[in-house]
């Protein structure tokens, strides 16, 4: 597959080197020169060019490309990139934008009329996504698949829960409330066999069914947190996105900047106060009751601040952390300071994208950042392999586990014995290389 990437920047970069690893036929372009040195390792095409000429389209070979990907920061030069990349021959095009009001459905028809496929925003995702942390603050990870009929769902274990110090053999539940997909050990990740042991500290990733949930978080020996009272600190898009979608909840948003958080304040509803200072200010902190908070999210622009923020956030009690941690280089550090849940905006939206790459028929995918794996949701097509034996005889690779399958209106959590059917939606959990391997199953 044929794939020109527009915009050098974050996204762009680590969506180009997630795909160069795949024997795509990837070509990044961007203005900046200096943007586009990369090392060897990486087959990356690059092009310096401008995506709002047609020359330099041509040049870059638009005309045969099979998806055209435009995610610079500007969101009309996108929008403009992939309008005209569309009549100039790219088979797909996605445009990265800022104004979510673009990604309502009448809004998306739109542009897909003009040639833009499919919208993106990354900041809109980052927010579903501290929103649904915040629903269930006693997990690290929490995804609904089918509007919340199947839950994967990652969480931290302790000496306390039931589960620690046993091996999976000794949890099989005839009752089939739950399957143990994955296990995040320090830096390693386990698909789990039988003879695995669970050990207090790691990160357990359950699959689960709705009225199941409250048994899995007491076998994790957790308590629910309800959150009432937020403080936010940053004055970004994502946390006035956060702060549009909890419109029942007491938040306070903090912004160093004093210009800023007075455009901020006549932006968000009464339910949000608008507070100029510096949220790494212990004394701040202390002053607006920081230890009655529930949850405290961090969102400036620097990861370090972020993280360290969230810990001090930690040490006054605060039960529900959440940071914006954009270098995927501490994202590992974090996990060892024990922050609740990270958010990283550039592998949220290549996972949006990467969906639309695969060959198999696909709803979702999801990069989980703490286990440098994907998940996603597929659905088996007639006469594929996946359809042919039980999950035990199909011989599925080592880095690959299948966590649960919707059947029409019916749920169920896979065994070895479940019997894939044409039709079923599947959710697939896999480390970060396998995603490819599994297609071949479903297709």
């Amino acid at each position: 597959m044929k794939i020109l990437i527009v915009g050098a920047g974050e996204v762009g970069t680590h969506l180009s080197k997630l795909l160069s690893k795949e024997d795509q036929d990837i070509i990044l372009m961007d203005q900046n020169d200096e943007k586009l040195n990369f090392p060897s390792s990486f087959e990356i095409m690059t092009v310096q060019g401008n995506p709002t000429s047609i020359q330099d389209l041509k040049s870059a070979g638009v005309k045969d490309a099979d998806m055209f990907i435009a995610v610079t920061p500007e969101e009309s030069t996108n929008i403009t990139a992939c309008l005209l990349s569309h009549n100039l021959g790219a088979k797909k095009t996605i445009a990265r934008i800022d104004n979510d009001e673009y990604l309502q459905e009448r809004n998306t028809e739109f542009f897909a009329q003009l040639g833009v496929d499919s919208l993106i925003c990354p900041e809109t995702l980052a927010a579903k996504e501290i929103i649904s942390a915040l629903k269930q603050p006693w997990t690290r990870q929490w995804w609904d698949i089918a509007n919340g009929k199947l839950i994967l769902l990652g969480t931290k274990v302790r000496d306390n829960a039931a589960i620690v110090n046993k091996y999976l053999y000794e949890l099989g539940n005839e009752e089939r409330i739950y399957h143990i997909v994955a296990i995040k050990r320090n830096r390693e990740t386990i698909i789990p066999r039988g003879t695995d042991q669970i050990l207090s500290g790691d990160i357990v990733y359950f699959t689960t069914t709705k009225e199941h949930i409250d048994r899995v978080k007491s076998f994790a020996g957790k308590e629910n947190i309800h959150v009432r009272k937020i403080t936010i600190m940053g004055g970004s898009r994502i946390a006035l996105r956060v702060c549009e979608r909890m419109p029942n909840v007491d938040i306070k948003l903090l912004e160093i900047n004093k210009e800023k958080s007075y455009r901020l304040a006549e932006k968000v509803d009464n339910n949000v106060m608008v507070i100029n200072g510096d949220g790494r200010n212990t004394d701040l902190l202390i002053q607006e009751n920081i230890k009655n908070c529930d949850a405290f999210i961090a969102l400036t622009d620097n990861s370090e601040t972020n993280i360290l923020a969230c810990v001090a956030a930690k040490n006054f009690g605060v039960p529900k952390t959440i940071a914006q941690v954009e270098n995927l280089d501490y994202i590992q550090m974090a996990e060892k300071l024990d922050i609740g849940s990270i958010i990283n905006k550039k592998l949220i939206a290549s996972s949006h994208i990467y969906r639309f790459l695969l060959q198999a028929d696909v709803s979702t995918v999801k990069c989980l950042a703490f286990a440098n794996a994907d998940v996603a949701e597929l659905v088996a097509r007639a006469n594929s392999k996946i359809t042919k034996k039980p999950v035990k005889d199909l011989r599925l690779p080592k880095d690959i586990t299948l966590g649960g399958r919707i059947q029409g209106t019916k749920v169920e959590i896979i065994t070895g014995d479940t019997q894939i059917e044409a039709g079923d939606h599947v959710l697939v959990f896999c480390l970060n290389t396998a995603m490819r391997k599994i297609e071949d199953y479903f297709n």
